[in-house]
Parts: structure tokens; sequence; C-alpha cells
């Protein structure tokens, strides 16, 4: 897979972002006041970690920078794109975000797709100023799709998920308290039906297992969950009568989980999960043919077959809306973002 980064050109990818933003002046949109936000005085920044006015700034500053390094598109300037491109990973995403970005840029020879935003409403949790690792979600069009965002400071603020609100889905209403801020639920809070520390491997075993599962019931049936099972078990089937084995599994990683409380005591909850799928030639015959490359995954090699196994890995966000355990049913997917973040073969 081609490699990415150059430490060395920073200082020049941020000479670029700086000229950029001297030039763009207001020309980026202006979150509105997030409807998650009472008309109630917001506390002082000193009795929170975050307020909503620091919070909107964030949202403007980083997909404004974002929509910048991605405009950066000559091909005659390979590395100054390459430092670019590290710029907006060390200094703009983390969790999921980074290998997405890193993605996005590979796969179309660094010319990135470029977002147009519309205003934020916002999801802030009541931290403590004490909170050393603040995190806040907003709600916004991207290129005129509903897409649920999370922003997670450390040393800065860095954007570490986004999914797109599925066609026939619909934004939970968070529950907030008389100056707007929502509540941030505890990885395990029994109160709802899969604890925020048990959505990622809940969701993986149903993504493999399916309907047949012993967590299948915790999760609704659909394209992100038994639908993905399905799909694995005829892979599996293709690539044995072809002389080739197949698996394919989920796992968490070290992919953070970010939980709010919703009206009526449930739970909107944020994830990634890395997939990674093993095609293995396992007859002579498949030898001699070799382990094709799908179209989607041909930006990463360039041979379009490899000849004895192909490795791919993708990294796919969710968020899921859990019902509170007083209601049991089946939790649903309402959001997804995902795609081919790392390849490889021999």
């Amino acid at each position: 897979m081609r490699a990415y980064g150059r430490r060395k050109v920073l200082a020049l990818a941020a000479g670029v972002l700086a000229a950029a933003t001297a030039c763009t002046g207001n020309a980026a949109p202006q979150p509105t006041k997030p409807v998650a936000a009472s008309s109630t005085p917001s506390p002082s920044a000193s009795a929170v970690a975050i307020t909503s006015a620091e919070a909107a700034r964030v949202f403007t500053d980083i997909t404004v920078t974002d929509d910048l390094l991605r405009a950066v598109n000559s091909r005659e300037r390979r590395l100054l794109l390459e430092g670019v491109l590290q710029y907006e990973v060390d200094g703009l995403m983390t969790g999921g975000q980074s290998p997405l970005t890193v993605a996005a840029f590979l796969s179309t020879d660094y010319a990135p797709p470029r977002y147009k935003w519309g205003p934020p409403t916002l999801y802030i949790p009541r931290f403590p100023v004490s909170e050393k690792a603040p995190w806040f979600s907003a709600l916004a069009t991207r290129d005129g799709r509903p897409t649920l965002l999370t922003f997670t400071k450390s040393d800065r603020w860095r954007l570490s998920s986004a999914a797109q609100l599925l066609p026939d889905q619909a934004m939970p209403e968070i529950e907030v308290d008389a100056e707007g801020y929502a509540t941030a639920m505890a990885p395990d809070d029994k109160t709802i039906t899969i604890s925020p520390q048990f959505m990622q491997p809940v969701h993986a075993s149903v993504a493999e297992t399916g309907a047949a599962g012993v967590t299948a019931g915790l999760l609704a049936p659909g394209p992100y969950t038994t639908g993905v099972a399905e799909e694995i078990a005829s892979l599996r089937g293709e690539a044995k009568d072809g002389g080739y084995s197949y698996d394919s599994i989920f796992s968490a990683d070290n992919f953070p989980v970010y939980a709010l409380r919703t009206q009526g005591g449930g739970a909107l909850i944020q994830y990634s999960l890395s997939r990674t799928s093993t095609t293995t030639a396992k007859t002579e015959t498949a030898v001699d043919e070799g382990v094709p490359v799908p179209t989607w995954a041909q930006w990463a090699f360039e041979d379009p077959k490899q000849r004895l196994s192909l490795r791919l890995v993708e990294t796919h966000q969710y968020a899921t809306a859990v019902p509170p355990l007083s209601k049991p049913s089946a939790a649903a997917v309402i959001a997804h973002h995902g795609g081919l973040t790392r390849a490889s073969g021999t």
C-alpha cells in the first residue's frame, strides 16, 4: 500500500493553510444557535469544561480547516500534499476518523472530496472543568445529508467520528437539563439494554454471526448488522467453490465509545469497528489464477491480483439508538460511514 506523511514538510503545509485561511475570510458558514442549548444563559467557562460557544467555535474551526486542506490538491506538488495529509491527521483527526481521512486522500490521488456543511445542532455533555477528555456531538448536514459528528479534546480538539444518518432513521431526542446540557453516560451504565462498554462487541458479534448468534436479538436486523453476516456467509461459500478460503472479522481495536442519554431513558451510542477480511488461495488452480482484488480496493494496489492472499481492513463508524432496560427492544443502527483503510497481499 502507498505510504503517506513526511514530517519535514509540516511547516510548509501549515503555511499553505495560513495563507488559505487569510484568503477565505468569512466564506465558511457560521453555526446557528444550537437547538440543544436552551435560551437560559450558559454557565461560565469556569463552571464547565466546554460551553456552547466554544463547541460552536470548535465545529467551525475543524470543518473549515478540513476543507482548506482538502482544497490543496495539485498533483504536481506531491511532497506538499503528503505534508498536508500529515497535518490533517495529526492536527484535526483522531479515533476512526484518522484512518478514514488517510484513505480519502490516498484513494483519490490526494484529491479527496470536499464537503459543504450546514449549521450544527450541538449536544454538549455537562463536564466539570477537571474533565481531562471532554467531548461533544453535533448534528449537521454534510452535502445535504444529516451527519452526526463527535469532537474530543486531549491536547487539542479533534474530530473523532462522523456517521451519516440512514435514510429511514431519525435523530433521537437527546435529554438536556435546564441549561441545555446533555448527559454523558458511564461505560457500565446498566439502565439500557446494551451498556456503552459492550456496544462494540455486541455489534461485532451480530455482524459476524447474524440471526443465529446469541446476541442477534439485541440489535435490529439490517444492512449493517445481520445483513453483513449474510454477506460474509455468501462470500465464504463462493470462495470455497473457487478454491479459496475467506473470512471476515470485526474488532473494536482501541476506538473510543461516546454515549448520550436520550429522552425516555435510552441512549445514543457512537462508536467504531474495524473489519478485516482475508482471502487465501487453497488449491493449485487458485494459486495459478491468483487472488483478485475487488474493484473498490484496487486503489491500494499496483496489481489487480495477488498471488496467494489478500487482506483488506475497513473502518466503520456507527451511531446506534439503544432503548432503556425498562422498555427492552432491539437497538437500531441509525447512522454509518466507513470504507477501506488498509490493505496488503502476498
